[in-house]
């Protein structure tokens, strides 16, 4: 399937984005950063090809469905979400950095894909409504802003870490940004996401109504997506009203895309239930 082929070659365009990231990290040459962020979009437009393909070859079987229907559809959408995400965030912030901490997470996706089928199947009875594009669009632009994120947090830790060490200006804390910075992109990244989640599982309670009817029925997927959404509120909340910054921002952000991941993967291998088929 030239689907397949085309998610292969978005892949390795991703790694070698990441390491070219690390090398801006390294040696902060801007022309180094703007050819990372040059084999990224490249990337991410073949990656966007690709899920053209997959859809049209969906109709041409006469199925015609969104490229997000299954295990292997939904986690390569998913790493599209998170380029397309943190490219948005590094044009409006001009923040390349982050880039060597969030990049090989979409290739992480992609690269877990591959472990999967990718053929074409009609949906299941459940999965064939409207609520379809709203709820799984929404939800995966949520789960890409937290996933941004919690690679923003990983880089805050580490220049926390060697800032405590440290006086001077140099190594870590000569190459990565200011932990000021970091900490405000990271919430930055997470009121982004929070409304998405908010509206994927309003919507998503909207469809079971629909497939289903009741709007909530406990079941392993709902309860855990709204576990995610209260850690995420909960960091809100603790912004806002306890005036939280720093590293407890920053472990909660990390922890809460360890959620979103358990929501996603977790309950769909270990826990049974109406969202088995995801």
């Amino acid at each position: 399937m030239i689907s397949s082929k085309l998610f292969g070659v978005a892949m390795i365009i991703y790694i070698i984005a990441a390491l070219i990231y690390v090398s801006y990290l390294v040696f902060r040459n801007v022309k180094v950063g703007n050819v990372a962020t040059l084999v990224t979009f490249i990337g991410l437009i073949i990656h966007t090809a690709a899920l053209i393909s997959r859809t049209v070859a969906s109709f041409q079987k006469g199925i015609g469905q969104p490229p997000f229907t299954n295990l292997y559809s939904s986690m390569v959408f998913f790493s599209w979400t998170i380029i397309l995400v943190y490219l948005i965030l590094e044009f409006k912030f001009k923040q390349k950095t982050i880039g060597a901490f969030v990049t090989p997470i979409a290739f992480a996706c992609l690269g877990f894909a591959t472990l999967l089928s990718d053929e074409i199947e009609p949906l299941v009875p459940a999965l064939q409504s409207n609520w379809l594009l709203s709820h799984v669009v929404t939800c995966f632009f949520g789960y890409a802003a937290f996933a941004v994120a919690c690679g923003i947090s990983i880089m805050y830790l580490i220049r926390v870490y060697f800032e405590e060490r440290s006086t001077e200006n140099t190594g870590i804390l000569k190459i990565f940004p200011p932990s000021d910075l970091l900490d405000e992109l990271t919430y930055k990244a997470i009121v982004i996401g929070f409304p998405f989640l908010t509206i994927g599982i309003i919507t998503g309670a909207a469809w079971a109504n629909y497939a289903w009817g009741t709007y909530w029925s406990w079941d392993p997927k709902e309860t855990w997506s709204l576990i995610t959404w209260f850690v995420y509120a909960a960091f809100l909340h603790a912004r806002f009203a306890a005036g939280w910054k720093g590293k407890k921002t920053a472990i909660l952000s990390i922890v809460g895309f360890c959620f979103v991941l358990f929501t996603y993967l977790g309950v769909s291998f270990l826990l049974s239930g109406l969202h088995s088929y995801a």
